[in-house]
């Protein structure tokens, strides 16, 4: 019990529950948009099994973490340049992503009917939404648990930090799912951010790192601005229109 009066085994839990919730908003977003396209009475549950499923993937991630880290190993090389089993998981998971995201824009935007397209019933439907969700997750959780691990030696400490952080996106994901769905502008703007992220997890994938930092600031202040908007576009009745005054006429 001794690590319940250890200072810095506190500041490390509290920090990679930070971190862990950070890098989860992708999770939460992408989780969201793909549950918003299922029945309203089946949002609720698909989206908290969808976060539950990211918390087992990342806890069996980090209880097999001698494996992961040999993904860093080099299993061939193209070129000269080594590929290892996690570059492989970011190029694909990247590629999905840019995938995934585009064709929700394409759909979101030429309305196309999908009735044709979805899986027959509710199950096939479910099961369909889970699969893409649990692909979501490993290649989410891979960078997660590789950082978790470069932070902090006690497995215990950041399982507990997992757990948390997925109960706090559990709590807040009702929220943000409406929210999303409330706003279509900032439900595009979501999903574009999820090809940059695509983009970036590609890039990593050939040891071109772009730091997450440039991402997370564009995003934060590219949400800031759309919330502003939002709040313009609430507060009257007619659209805000650009002056187009030309000095002195």
């Amino acid at each position: 019990m001794d690590w319940l009066t250890n200072p810095e085994i506190w500041v490390a839990f509290f920090t990679l529950t930070a971190l862990e919730i950070v890098l989860g908003i992708d999770n939460i977003i992408m989780i969201s948009i793909l549950v918003g396209r299922m029945p309203k009475e089946m949002q609720p549950r698909t989206r908290l099994f969808g976060l539950a499923l990211a918390m087992v993937t990342r806890i069996l991630l980090l209880l097999s973490i001698s494996w992961v880290m040999g993904l860093t190993a080099d299993l061939f090389h193209v070129f000269g340049q080594g590929i290892s089993g996690r570059d492989l998981i970011l190029f694909f998971g990247g590629l999905f992503l840019l995938w995934k995201s585009s064709t929700e824009i394409y759909h979101g935007l030429e309305g196309e009917d999908e009735t044709d397209q979805t899986p027959k019933g509710k199950g096939g439907l479910f099961l369909a939404t889970i699969v893409q969700i649990a692909i979501i997750d490993i290649v989410f959780s891979l960078d997660s648990v590789i950082t978790a691990v470069g932070m902090v030696s006690h497995v215990p400490v950041m399982i507990a930090a997992i757990i948390v952080a997925v109960l706090v996106m559990m709590a807040a994901s009702g929220t943000i799912s409406e929210f999303i769905d409330r706003h279509p502008s900032l439900k595009l703007l979501a999903l574009s951010f999820l090809i940059v992220v695509g983009t970036v997890l590609i890039a990593d994938s050939f040891e071109v790192h772009v730091p997450k930092g440039y991402v997370y600031f564009a995003m934060a202040f590219s949400l800031a601005v759309e919330a502003l908007n939002i709040r313009m576009r609430s507060a009257r009745a007619e659209p805000v229109h650009l002056r187009k005054d030309i000095p002195g006429q």
